[in-house]
């Protein structure tokens, strides 16, 4: 059973009830008298007593099979029961007498969360705000349905679904900013960027230190080469959050984009401090090395990123780099290909495999890496592997979307 929907029906039957008898208030008597015993039934279900409402309920509907007040009120009770099958044609029926009754698509919408019917659900709530845009539970329901179908399609790799979903789910409440954000994180994945920039935006405007929507504008800012606003937003992040390794990460890797080595070694070791069992951090210490040619660091290093991780292309392609440039081109050649084995997308390694071919004496072994690294380069590729290596668990805002799920 779906606990949010069970817990609506019993948290907010009275309210749902009053909602369309304007005529009833808490504190006055009705003024139809035929509808006293449907508030009174109406009191008794928000008291938790069913079996008296539902003594109350039997009556007026002996006497008059299709009120539609009572019939709805039933079926709450029939909900609250779990007796689902009758509350749902008690609902359909007081629909079918009144089929502007917005409590009834309500509840009806509810009936169906509660039964896990989601996109039954769907219509419901999509009718309810129809009649009354200003219906608040039919509001929640229906977004927080769709920010659910949203994550899921994420989480089973088809952004395109999530981004329709998110796009519908934006339309029902531009306000929202969870939505927004969200938006935001799905439209980085998919390299819409302006599109995921301005969704992080539109949160911070409300929500000016939210943590996971400063850290995704920083990603935005190194997707789009923007290393000095992505700095300042992970400087913000950290901030915010010193004792979080990826922020620190996430900083160093703007840093070192900025070719402010010094800085970024800085952060890279704050993070590796604070979360010993990574490989980013080491990698990027190592690749820093490598640019000023410590050898031995840069060596020991890559070393324990392949201790843990044996595949890493990054690593191997730096093994690779280090042993080419020691003119130790056999070592190279072996780097060079498992990095190419872990990762064929690598330009780098294409780039370096063909130039250590090159020095070996293998001519066509060479031209034909170095093509495929120039086929890699055109493609782009380097900017699509940045966003997957930021993108990973460690990541804060797709952990906020895991909790949410």
């Amino acid at each position: 059973m779906n606990t949010s929907a069970s817990r609506l029906f019993s948290g907010c039957v009275l309210f749902c009830f009053l909602w369309d008898v304007p005529v009833f208030t808490q504190a006055t008597v009705p003024q139809n008298a035929s509808l006293a015993p449907i508030k009174d039934a109406a009191d008794a279900v928000a008291a938790g007593n069913l079996q008296k409402a539902e003594t109350e309920l039997k009556t007026v509907l002996a006497e008059n099979p299709n009120e539609y007040h009572a019939l709805n009120l039933l079926g709450i009770v029939r909900a609250q029961q779990h007796r689902e099958t009758e509350a749902e044609r008690l609902f359909e029926q007081a629909i079918l007498q009144k089929s502007d009754f917005v409590s009834a698509h309500v509840d009806l919408g509810l009936l169906f969360l509660q039964t896990n019917r989601q996109d039954n659900a769907v219509p419901e709530f999509k009718e309810a705000l129809r009649l009354d845009p200003g219906r608040s539970d039919a509001l929640l329901s229906l977004v927080n349905i769709w920010r659910a179908q949203a994550r899921n399609a994420m989480h089973a790799g088809d952004l395109e679904k999530a981004l329709a979903v998110l796009i519908q789910a934006h339309k029902t409440a531009p306000q929202d900013t969870d939505i927004d954000f969200e938006f935001g994180m799905v439209a980085l994945r998919m390299s819409l960027l302006p599109d995921a920039v301005q969704a992080f935006q539109q949160v911070l405007a409300v929500r000016k230190n939210d943590p996971t929507a400063i850290y995704g504008l920083g990603r935005g800012g190194i997707v789009f080469a923007e290393y000095q606003d992505a700095r300042e937003s992970f400087e913000h992040y950290t901030q915010l959050h010193p004792k979080d390794a990826s922020g620190h990460y996430a900083l160093g890797f703007a840093l070192q984009a900025l070719q402010q080595n010094v800085d970024a070694r800085r952060q890279f070791e704050e993070s590796v401090e604070l979360q010993p069992a990574q490989t980013e951090s080491y990698f990027q210490l190592g690749s820093i090395d490598l640019e000023e040619k410590i050898w031995e660091s840069a060596a020991s290093r890559f070393g324990k990123v392949l201790q843990r991780d044996p595949k890493h292309g990054g690593a191997l392609t730096g093994m690779g780099r280090m042993e080419f440039q020691r003119k130790e081109y056999e070592k190279a050649v072996d780097f060079l290909q498992r990095a190419i084995a872990s990762d064929p997308s690598s330009r780098e390694a294409h780039y370096y495999l063909g130039m250590s071919y090159a020095r070996s004496g293998k001519k066509d072994d060479s031209e034909k890496e170095l093509q495929l690294a120039g086929q890699l380069e055109h493609e782009e590729v380097e900017k699509h592997r940045v966003v997957i290596k930021i993108l990973d668990s460690s990541d804060p805002a797709a952990r906020q979307l895991d909790e949410n799920k």
